[in-house]
């Protein structure tokens, strides 16, 4: 079946929850008017369905190396070119290179509708405005002037190049070099592993940002820069000349994502440039990263709603069983739960990755702390729940179509294929709870608690309208109020509870985008009252095991973990 971009529910979510308005409210987003927002995400979804039948095909025939160059999948060529022309790269990008200003939002709402068409394709344009950002925030005015202006028409490409085989979530463990040459270059040498989109055959060059460690780099972290090391030098006129000294040595035989080539790139005393200060290179390479993982979240949701509409479209058509009704096997109330808990679910993770977008852009309009400090608490949110959440409603989608959703040609098997690496990369998911459990609490909890009081107070404005979701919701952030307090209170304990504390925290906040929606919107209240009678009890679930520590986890030695 066609992939249909879920532009009605995005537009509510953007308008009645996240609270786009607001966003357009500043002086720095004003142009975001409502008839350009929705002209902006009408042609997004025309865009995006038009894209959606090269996500088979990139998957039949992979990207492959051939003769040290990237051979795209047929049709990735032509759709990357749809895309850049339309300027959707340069969206929210900075006007002054060519961008259009226009708030992240926008663009994330963009990337959830492209990864439902193609999640392999979308993979490319998500890395290149991650560096656009890192490098609009963090390098010389000269590299700017340089690389900014073809990134954003999507003339260049960028990817990030941060794992190696001794250092993947320990990146201070990195090997990379780079020897200053005296003349504002440095040459780079040493391996990266699972680089996204490393190569390609349509962009007329390729910005790589390498992690490298300088000679007086000290060990760990805080030795370690960041480099733009283009694929082609450029020329005095900024256009690319002759191949610099790196390669892609192999592609990854993957269990998804095919159509994505993932190199191990060889960078051997390449030319590149210093982005930020030496030894600064984390701080410039967590702009990228922060970005992506707002985006990864997104890109999965944007995933699994095509699965979900795989699996509604079999359930409306497929006779099966005595249901009564239409005979179909929606009628079964088991097919049902399935379909409307999975529609819930998606949701939910969907106005909570809307909700930090919108955090990130009223953090730039208005310089206010606490925004940032919400859109910081939100990232790994966002990151982490977006992706489990968008695997289990492709895995569920299968369960809906049986036997025919296991069978590779209906397409279903391949995005949850394509998915589980979303839980992975970018941090992994643990490496995102720790960060929330970790960093995002050392404010002493007032960005969590913030959010938790905002909760309690959508809970006491629909209690006379909605109290049989109100008083859930309220109690649920009661609760989680105490499970934050007692991981302020318990740092030793909070890795073993950091997963825990991710899960609840993501229940509470999709509970609350949903009262905020049947509140908005009567009509929305059924599918409300699905997760927040059905799946938001298991909050206590998730706040009783953070609150069992690490002894536990501790008294099960190595050996009794073998058969």
């Amino acid at each position: 079946m066609p992939f249909r971009s879920p532009l009605s529910e995005i537009r509510f979510l953007l308008d009645r929850v996240a609270g786009l308005r607001m966003v357009a409210a500043t002086d720095r987003f004003a142009e975001a008017t409502p008839d350009l927002v929705d002209a902006i995400l009408s042609e997004a979804a025309r865009l995006s369905d038009s894209l959606a039948p090269l996500n088979r095909a990139g998957d039949l025939h992979p990207a492959r190396l051939e003769n040290g160059a990237v051979v795209t999948p047929p049709g990735f060529a032509d759709g990357y070119r749809a895309i850049a022309e339309g300027g959707w790269i340069g969206l929210s990008a900075p006007s002054e290179w060519g961008g259009q200003g226009l708030p992240q939002t926008l663009a994330v709402a963009f990337h959830d509708m492209l990864s439902g068409a193609c999640l392999a394709l979308e993979l490319n344009p998500l890395m290149t405005q991650g560096a656009i950002e890192a490098l609009a925030r963090h390098a010389s005015p000269e590299l700017r002037a340089l690389c900014l202006p073809p990134l954003v028409s999507g003339e260049w490409c960028g990817t990030m190049n941060l794992t190696e085989g001794n250092a993947g979530s320990d990146v201070g463990a990195l090997r990379t070099r780079a020897e200053p040459r005296g003349d504002g270059t440095y040459a780079v040498t040493g391996e990266k592993i699972y680089i996204t989109w490393a190569d390609n055959d349509f962009a007329a060059n390729i910005c790589h940002l390498v992690l490298a460690r300088l000679p007086d780099g000290v060990p760990g972290t805080k030795g370690i820069s960041l480099f733009l090391v283009p694929k082609l030098l450029p020329g005095p006129d900024g256009r690319p000349g002759p191949r610099n000294a790196l390669r892609p040595l192999k592609l990854e035989h993957k269990m998804g994502l095919h159509g994505s080539p993932t190199a191990t790139m060889s960078y051997e005393g390449a030319t590149g440039w210093l982005v930020g200060p030496p030894h600064g290179g984390m701080a410039a390479m967590f702009t990228m990263m922060n970005a992506a993982r707002l985006g990864v979240g997104i890109q999965a949701i944007g995933a699994a709603e095509a699965a979900l509409q795989m699996a509604l479209d079999w359930a409306l058509t497929r006779r099966q069983g005595r249901a009564g009704g239409t005979g179909t096997i929606i009628e079964h109330p088991d097919v049902r739960r399935m379909l409307a808990e999975s529609r819930a679910d998606l949701f939910g993770a969907r106005a909570i990755a809307l909700d930090c977008a919108v955090a990130l852009d009223m953090a730039e309009a208005t310089g206010d702390p606490a925004w940032a400090a919400r859109a910081a608490l939100l990232t790994p949110i966002a990151k982490a729940h977006g992706t489990d959440t968008a695997f289990a409603v492709a895995d569920t989608a299968i369960q809906v179509q049986g036997g025919i959703g296991y069978i590779e040609e209906t397409g279903t098997a391949q995005i949850l294929r394509d998915l589980r690496v979303t839980r992975i990369y970018e941090g992994t998911n643990g490496i995102q709870a720790l960060d929330l459990a970790g960093r995002k609490l050392a404010d002493g909890g007032e960005a969590a608690f913030r959010l938790i009081d905002e909760t309690a107070e959508t809970a006491a404005r629909a209690r006379d309208s909605l109290p049989h979701l109100a008083e859930p919701l309220w109690q649920a952030a009661e609760s989680l109020r105490e499970g934050t307090e007692w991981m302020l209170a318990h740092p030793d304990n909070r890795g073993a509870g950091a997963t825990s504390f991710l899960a609840a925290f993501a229940l509470v906040l999709a509970a609350r985008a949903h009262l905020v929606a049947a509140l908005a919107d009567p009509a929305r209240a059924p599918l409300a009252a699905i997760h927040i009678r059905r799946r938001l009890p298991l909050h206590a679930a998730h706040l009783a095991a953070l609150r069992e520590g690490g002894a536990g986890l501790t008294a099960v030695s190595p050996e009794a973990l073998a058969p």
